[in-house]
This record gives structure tokens, C-alpha cells and sequence, in this order.
């Protein structure tokens, strides 16, 4: 992302990168199992650099074992074990050569409880389970037309030709069958009445189906994951029981994802502008500890509201449009809106074509007409429909709606036509649909439960005969699991306070007689204040008070601004931003303007973006806004939380974990460490173009790994693995040189605290469990470049953990009226942790719910080690990733994911505004190689939490 200047190596000797990295403790695999080694190169890497082998993640040793070893800090192999293998080796190579770190035991420190989890039992029985591959002809597009040829074929060939199986199909290349078909190989004849949609004429039509055996797949292997003996999950087993298990709700539900949505599951709510909310329920099947586990849980999407035409268009525009003729502006934004969807004509009585809209007339209804035969004789829309149907177009005025191809273009009156029910809506939702939709979704622990049990009775697992078919036995009763209550850390503050120390209390404390561990100075402050609403007195007096406000939190903060505040209007930000900066720089002559707090409209539009990324990568200057309605309602609490963001971006500390600063963490205090968050944001749903923004952020003090430095860039549309950690380019004077984001922060901390890590934790959040291989291996390769670029044999041990919080497993309290086991919004305890049941059969996860709940049902985070060579107990992890997310720096709550992951997904966030505003929504989706960089971030701007 960033050169890194000759300088800069100072700190760590110049080596040059061979592509090998050194054997981290191989454990010796146990008997009858053998370590595989993979000597395929390394895939996704950024240099496309081959390494010349890869290892097996070690199995973890007993306590003492691991305890001896890693004490010493020492990370080298024993030459015995380099010897024997003959390889160098770094991580693995290939998802078929490596197996996730092992679980190394279950974690036994916190008070014990039972909650309840939404998995069900999914109990087996021994049936061959049996792939065939499926060849319609023609070929069609569409899965429901695919489902609804197969459902025909079954209904026509079952009892003889399919020998009375009950096959279970994905809609695409694969059907399934308990058992073998009497065939091996077959073709079958089907037809089907179906209807063209972008011209609703019904037609019979033949189709061809041959269904050819391509595999059996094993449940043996699938009950050895279970039980602990094997390490890799069939996914094929495992896919062929989600897709038998989802086969009924496919032909009862609408499918989105893997969830299935219905307007009779819940009555749709009303979202506005042409929306509603259905209800729906999210299904998967996975391998646990105690066996097979359907998830199950409650969702809801926004569908389009089945209305007649002119009364979504009334809708869409908020106003009457029977009287008067639309505007162009307003046709545009109906024919925007309706585009791709589905109507059906209700002017005919018992036929109910469907239609496909692909455009809005250009002319009201009136003023068209059409060519009726090959002559050319023309007729108009309203006498076509009068005289065909019998039917009088009202409001003529209106355009038509475009059906069918731009060639032949069929036109419909848009008082004639009527919304298709059940079209999912796709395009971004705006603020109050947001809104809305949160309201509808936001359910208390106790109501969640009962929809979910409520919707696990709907189903009918136990008569599904599919489920029957395949000896699926599904359980009706949520999970009870083995929890345990981790304590919360004591923090610390500043002596002078009167409260030097503070134990949050069910995740929660506050400021009152505190003061900041490390308060920043600040010296040299201007306002600017974009709100028309705001006089100048007026925010003179709030920065007042925001002012004493830091003070009293710890902070020196001068009371009087550089120059007066300065009020401009919000089109002209980049002026006006400028003009103080140049106002204030002159009169201090020489010194630095170190903060600039801005006053913006409370819908400030593109205000807020354009501000921040003027002054953290043009003008360099560290910025605090504030909303037009917390300048006129100050609040105690507010001005507090603001002194806390001001604090952090001005490079002070909030607090920090007593047991950092008395050298008792595991695993951190004992040698300089560094914990890095990684993340990356991609396009809103819809935007088939612009780049993905990947961010890194590192902890740059230690032993209180409290402050975090972070890095942004840019790289292709929707690319996962991040491409910037390291890489190296020529330049014509010094040749090739290295650098990327993970090299720099290194440096970074260096330079903050005179050592150079000595170990290295990663949490990696945003990541399926589809990428785990794939990140493992592109970013722990470039970790170890970028270490191995900085100094000989500096290799660092990496503990890689991913984060995820998109998932759908939810914790209940066991019993919903014990207090004493619940939060004030009834949701289960912050510090709760599962690592049992539940969880992974054999690799190291744990679900840890490390906030309190403010409304709706509290969702645990799922933490997946990956890779450990600092070999953490359960404990050891679990401790120390709940009591990092009491140091998150803009609020006193403990927070519900780890706080380098949570800066890291900040930091990316931001970075959207930093991108080129001129480029366009439409311009053609960026190559690998041609995505355009970000501004760089000021110097002055990285070293500090500006994201905060």
C-alpha cells in the first residue's frame, strides 16, 4: 500500500525472502494416521512465489509440554524433526495437505450455567446415499423451472422406472436417492405447461431429462468426524442431508439463500415506498459434538408488496397520480423501481397472464399506438383494449408499462396490471426501510425462542418424506448446552481519579469519578460548523463544554479555540475546510493545528464522508463531528462518549486491563506482542462494480495493547484474501523493494515501543467457512514475508483466529425468568462462552458472548482457530478474547466482538469515503490489476485511532 523508506529499516536488519519459512513444533501424528505433506505451490499468493513444501497444523501437546516450550519464547524446530522431513516449512500448501488447529482441551475457568442453543439432532440411520448427475434439454435457467421438470418426471416414473425411490434434487446438476435406481444410466420425456413471461403466452412444451449415476457418498466418513477420528468433513455426505432436509420447504417457501421466506409464517409488515417485511427461517445442517445439528433460526427480507401497479407508483413517488401527468424526473424513478419486475394483468377476468416490465413508456398512454398487421395500420392502446377486452383505460395520462423484448415491445396499462406476490426485493433499502426492518427483526430472547420451536413444529421433520426417505430423524427440542460465565476484568484509570480501578458490572460501567489512564494534551483546536440552525455563540458554547468535559475525563485541553468558529455551508466543505486549516496554521506559525471539531446538519448527505477524507488524507488533520441535535441537547453522557473518541484519536488511553499493565496475560505479557484485526468490506448488495476496501489495524503499545495504528486499501470487487499484506516491486534506483500493510505496522511498533515483536495474534473477522482455507494460506504466507523481509530468521510464532459474527446460532437462557441468569434485556450473561456440543467435533472454536444485550436477542461471536503455533489453552484464548473487548475505546461497555476486529471493520468503513467521488456507479468492474489506490492516509493520521 505504502513504500516503506530506506530509513525504515534501521529498525530490523535487511534479509532477503528465500519463500521458506521454518517448522513450527510438528507434533508426531498418532498411530495409524500420516502426516501428509503437500509439495504443490502456494496458491493465491500475491508474488505467485513457489515454496517448496507444507506441514500438517500440529496437534496440540499436554499442558506441560506446551508450557515448557513456548516459556522460553523459543520457536525453532528441533533439528531431529527438520532432518526427518528434509523440508523447510511454513503453513500448509493445500487444503488437501492441512488440517485446522486441534482443539487442546475444554475450557474450565467461569461460573457454570446451561443455556439453551438453536440446534436440533439430526439422528442418522446406515442408507447408501447415492449421486446421479441430471442433463435437461433444452437447457434451462431458471432453479424453479428445473424443480418443477424433476417434480414431474417423479411424478410420472416414480412407482416403475424409479423403482418407488424419492429422489431429492438441488435444482441444478444433482439428484439424490437413498439406495441405487434400477438403472445406471437413463433418459426420460417430460412436458410441461408453462407460460413466457416477457410475452404470457402458456405453451406445452417437451423436455428431455437424463439422469446418469456419478457416485456414492460415504456416511461412514461423516460419523468418524463426529466421533473425533477424522479431521476433514465429506462435504458431500453433509450436502446431500441439507439438500434432502430443505427439499419440502423448497416446495412450500420461497428459497433466498438458505433461507426460506412465506407471507403466512408471519403477517408482512409494512416497510414503505412498495415494500414489506416477510418472515422467514434460516436452515443448515453441520457437524457437532454431539452429532449432527440442524440450525435453525428466525430471519426476515424485504419483498416488493403485491399492490396494483398505480398504487405502488403512488408509493414510490408519495403522491396521487390519477389527476395529473408524471414529470419525466418522476417516470424515471417509477421505471427505475419497476424494472425486472413481475406483473400479472387483471383486466380479463380468469386469465392472469404474467409479464416481465422492461420499461415505461416515454408517452402517456393516450398518445400511443402500434402497428396492428403488416400493413402498417395503426391503432391506438386505448381503442386496441376497448375493442379487444372491453376494457376503458381510466387514467390515460399515465405511460404504459414495457413488457417483452425492446424489438417487440408489448404495452400494458399500469391501471391493468397488479404486482406478482412473492418477488424479493434486491436493490439497497433507504434509511426508514432500514429502520423499519430493524423493528420487525428485533425480537426479545424469550419471543425468539418460541418462533423458532413454533417453526421446527411447522415443518414436520417427522413427516417429511423426504427426512423418512433418507432416515433423517429431526429432534423438536432445542439443545441444552454447558456454559460457562467468564469474569470481567478489573480496569484501570488514572491515580488521581477517585476511582483508580473499576470492575464493570454485567458489561457495563461508566466515567463518574475516573479519569483516562493517559490523557492527550490539546493545545491548538478549531470549529467549523456546517449547520445553518447553529449559531456561532451557540457552538462557541457547546466546545465549551466539551472542552471541560475532557478535562474532567483526564485531558488538558485548552479552552479557547485558534481562531473563531467559522461557519460555511456544506456544498462548499472543501473550501471552507481549507480556509481554516490555512487561517490556523497562520496564526500559530509553524505549530500544528491538532484537532478541528465539526458542527454538521443532523441529514448532512455526503458531508461527512467528503470531511474526513479532506482531512485525513489531504490536509492531515485529526477531526471530531457532531450532530446539530447533541449541540442543542447536550448531554452529560454524550459529551462523555465524545471525550472518550477525542482521546483515542488524539493518542491517548482510555483504560487497559490491570492484569496488562501488572504483566499477568497469558501468552501477551511474557514477550513483546502484537495482535493484529483484519477485515474487509465489500460493495452494498446490487453494486456489480467498485472496489472491496481491505483494512489492518495493530496494537502499537505493549504490555497494554490498547492503542492500534490501522492501514487501508483498495483491491478487485469482492476479493476476500487481502492483497496488500506484503509485496514488492522494482524501483529503478534501489531494485526490488518491499512493503504492503503488515510490514509497516511491524515497523510501527517497533518505533512505538523500542522492541520488535516476538509474537504475533491475528483475528481475522468477515471470513466464511468456505475461505478458511484460502485466507489461511494467502495470509499467514504473507505474515511470514513480511516478518522474513525485516530481519534474518525473524519468524515470529502466529496464532490466526477468525472471527465471524454472521451466523446463526443463538443462546438462551435456560430458565428466561432467573435474573440472576439473564441481562435487563433478557438475554444470556456478557462473558458467556460454549466450546462443547455445539461446537466443532475436532477443531478449536468457541461461541463467546462477550456484551450485554441492549434490545433484540444478543448474537455470541464464533472465534475458529486456525493456526497455532503460540499453542493457547482454551482458556488462555477464551479469557483473553473476552477481556479485550472491555479495552474498545469509544464507549465503557464491553463489546461483542474483539476489539482489533471491530477497529479493523471502523477503519474499512471509513475508507469508503476516501474513494475518487467522480468515478461512476455504472463504470465497468475493476480488474486485479486495475484497481485505483486509495489516497494515502497523512502520516500524522496513521499513527493514531482516527477511525475511532
Amino acid at each position: 500500500m505504502l513504500a516503506v523508506v530506506e530509513t525504515e529499516r534501521s529498525c530490523f536488519h535487511r534479509s532477503t525472502y528465500t519463500g521458506e519459512m521454518p517448522v513450527r513444533q510438528m507434533a508426531k501424528a498418532p498411530k495409524g494416521e500420516k502426516s501428509f505433506i503437500s509439495k504443490k505451490p502456494l496458491q493465491n499468493c500475491m508474488n505467485q512465489q513457489k515454496l517448496h513444501g507444507g506441514c500438517p497444523l500440529p496437534e496440540m501437546k499436554k499442558n506441560m509440554e506446551r508450557r515448557r516450550g513456548r516459556r522460553k519464547g523459543k520457536t525453532d524446530v528441533d533439528p531431529a524433526t527438520e532432518i526427518e522431513t528434509g523440508l523447510s516449512i511454513g503453513p500448509p500448501l493445500s487444503s488437501k495437505g492441512i488440517f485446522f488447529c486441534r482443539r487442546p482441551g475444554f475450557g474450565q475457568v467461569g461460573s457454570r450455567c446451561i443455556v439453551k442453543a438453536n440446534h436440533f439432532l439430526a439422528e442418522l440411520t446406515n442408507k447408501d446415499l447415492i449421486q446421479y448427475d441430471v442433463t435437461i434439454t433444452p437447457e434451462v435457467s431458471s432453479r424453479s423451472m428445473n424443480r418443477a421438470i424433476i417434480s414431474e418426471l417423479v411424478r410420472l416414473y416414480r412407482e416403475i422406472e424409479l423403482g418407488m425411490k424419492l429422489p431429492a434434487y438441488d435444482g441444478r446438476k444433482s439428484l439424490y436417492t437413498a439406495g441405487y435406481l434400477p438403472f445406471n444410466s437413463k433418459e426420460f420425456v417430460v412436458k410441461l405447461v408453462e407460460e413466457d413471461g416477457r410475452i404470457g403466452i402458456a405453451r406445452e412444451k417437451e423436455y428431455r431429462v437424463a439422469i446418469k449415476f456419478v457416485a456414492r457418498a460415504e456416511i461412514y466418513h461423516l460419523q468418524q468426524l463426529i466421533a473425533g477420528r477424522q479431521t476433514d468433513a465429506p462435504q458431500e455426505a453433509l450436502q446431500v442431508l441439507d439438500i434432502v432436509l430443505r427439499e419440502l420447504s423448497n416446495q412450500r417457501y420461497i428459497p433466498v439463500g438458505r433461507s426460506f421466506y412465506s407471507p403466512d409464517i408471519r403477517k408482512p409488515q409494512w416497510l414503505g415506498d412498495g415494500l414489506q417485511s416477510w418472515c422467514g427461517f434460516y436452515q443448515s445442517i453441520r457437524p457437532t459434538q454431539m452429532g449432527l445439528s440442524l440450525n435453525i433460526d428466525m430471519s426476515s427480507t424485504a419483498f416488493i408488496e403485491p399492490l396494483p401497479v398505480m398504487e405502488f407508483a403512488a408509493q414510490i413517488l408519495g403522491k396521487d397520480v390519477l389527476s395529473k401527468p408524471l414529470s419525466d424526473a418522476e417516470c424515471i424513478k417509477i421505471k427505475k423501481a419497476l424494472r425486472g419486475v413481475k406483473v400479472e394483468v387483471t383486466h380479463r377476468e380468469n386469465v392472469r397472464r404474467k409479464y416481465r416490465i422492461s420499461g415505461l413508456t416515454s408517452q402517456p398512454t393516450r398518445e400511443l399506438i402500434f402497428p396492428v398487421d403488416e400493413q402498417m395500420n395503426m391503432k391506438s392502446v386505448v381503442e386496441y383494449f376497448k375493442e379487444m377486452y372491453g376494457f376503458t383505460i381510466q387514467h390515460s395520462h399515465l405511460p404504459c408499462l414495457q413488457v417483452g423484448n425492446q424489438k417487440k415491445a408489448n404495452y400494458l396499462p399500469m391501471e391493468a396490471c397488479k404486482i406478482v406476490e412473492g418477488q424479493r426485493y434486491t436493490k439497497r433499502l433507504n434509511d426508514k426501510q432500514i429502520t423499519s426492518l430493524l423493528k420487525v427483526t428485533c425480537q426479545r430472547p424469550r419471543e425468539q425462542e418460541k418462533d423458532i420451536l413454533q417453526t421446527v413444529i411447522q415443518n414436520e421433520y417427522e413427516q417429511d418424506p423426504y427426512a423418512n426417505e433418507f432416515g433423517i430423524n429431526v429432534s423438536s427440542k432445542l439443545t441444552l448446552v454447558e456454559a460457562r460465565v467468564l469474569p470481567a476484568p478489573w480496569l484501570k484509570y488514572h491515580d488521581t481519579g477517585k476511582e483508580k480501578q473499576c470492575l464493570p458490572h454485567v458489561g457495563q460501567w461508566n466515567m463518574m469519578n475516573k479519569k483516562v489512564i493517559n490523557g492527550c494534551t490539546i493545545n491548538h483546536w478549531a470549529c467549523i460548523n456546517f449547520s445553518r440552525g447553529v449559531q456561532e455563540n451557540t457552538a462557541f458554547g457547546f466546545c465549551q463544554e466539551l472542552a471541560q468535559m475532557c478535562q474532567i475525563s483526564g485531558m488538558k485541553f485548552n479552552c479557547e479555540p485558534v481562531i473563531p468558529v467559522y461557519s460555511a455551508k456544506p456544498e462548499q466543505v472543501e473550501k471552507a475546510l481549507k480556509h481554516v486549516y490555512s487561517a490556523a496554521m497562520n496564526k500559530l506559525k509553524g505549530k500544528e493545528l491538532e484537532l478541528l471539531i465539526a458542527i454538521l446538519p443532523d441529514n448532512n448527505g455526503s458531508l461527512y464522508g467528503d470531511l474526513k477524507r479532506i482531512c485525513e488524507t489531504d490536509l492531515g488533520l485529526i477531526s471530531q463531528c457532531c450532530l446539530t441535535k447533541h449541540v442543542f441537547k447536550t448531554g452529560k453522557q454524550y459529551l462523555a462518549n465524545v471525550s472518550l473518541k477525542i482521546n483515542v484519536k488524539m493518542g491517548g488511553r482510555n483504560t487497559v486491563l490491570l492484569d496488562a499493565i501488572s504483566w499477568r496475560i497469558p501468552l501477551v505479557s511474557d514477550i513483546p506482542t502484537i495482535i493484529f484485526g483484519a477485515d474487509v468490506t465489500h460493495p452494498e448488495t446490487g453494486e456489480d462494480s467498485g472496489p472491496s476496501i481491505a483494512a489492518v489495524v495493530a496494537s502499537q503499545d505493549w504490555p497494554e495493547v490498547t492503542k492500534y495504528a490501522g492501514l487501508v486499501c483498495a483491491q478487485a470487487h469482492r476479493q476476500e484474501l487481502i492483497q496488500d499484506l506484503f509485496k514488492t516491486w522494482n524501483d529503478p534506483q534501489r531494485g526490488t523493494v518491499t512493503g504492503g500493510m503488515i510490514r509497516e505496522l511491524l515497523i510501527s511498533f517497533r518505533k512505538a515501543t523500542g522492541q520488535k515483536p516476538l509474537r504475533i495474534i491475528f483475528y481475522r473477522d468477515g471470513v466464511s467457512e468456505g475461505q478458511f482455507y484460502q485466507v489461511l494460506l494467502h495470509e499467514v504466507d504473507a505474515i511470514r514475508k513480511a516478518c522474513a523481509s525485516l530481519e534474518p530468521n525473524y519468524q515470529p510464532p502466529v496464532t490466526f483466529v477468525v472471527v465471524q459474527k454472521r451466523h446463526h446460532t443463538r443462546l438462551f437462557a435456560n430458565n428466561h425468568k432467573d435474573r440472576s441468569s439473564t441481562d435487563k434485556s433478557g438475554n444470556i450473561l456478557p462473558g458467556t462462552v460454549v466450546d462443547s456440543k455445539i461446537c466443532h467435533p475436532t477443531e478449536f472454536d468457541f461461541y463467546l458472548c462477550s456484551h450485554s444485550g441492549i434490545q433484540g436477542t444478543s448474537r455470541p461471536a464464533h472465534y475458529h482457530v486456525l493456526w497455532d503455533e503460540n499453542n493457547f489453552t482454551a482458556d488462555e484464548m477464551q479469557i483473553l478474547t473476552n477481556n479485550l473487548c472491555y479495552t474498545y475505546a469509544r464507549c465503557t461497555r464491553s463489546v461483542s466482538v474483539v476489539p482489533p476486529a471491530y477497529y479493523a471493520h471502523l477503519a474499512a468503513f471509513r475508507a469508503r469515503f476516501y474513494m475518487d467521488p467522480n468515478i461512476s456507479e455504472n463504470s465497468p468492474t475493476p480488474t486485479m490489476g486495475s484497481v485505483k489506490p486509495l489516497p494515502a492516509l497523512k502520516e500524522k493520521v496513521k499513527q493514531v485511532m482516527f477511525y475511532c
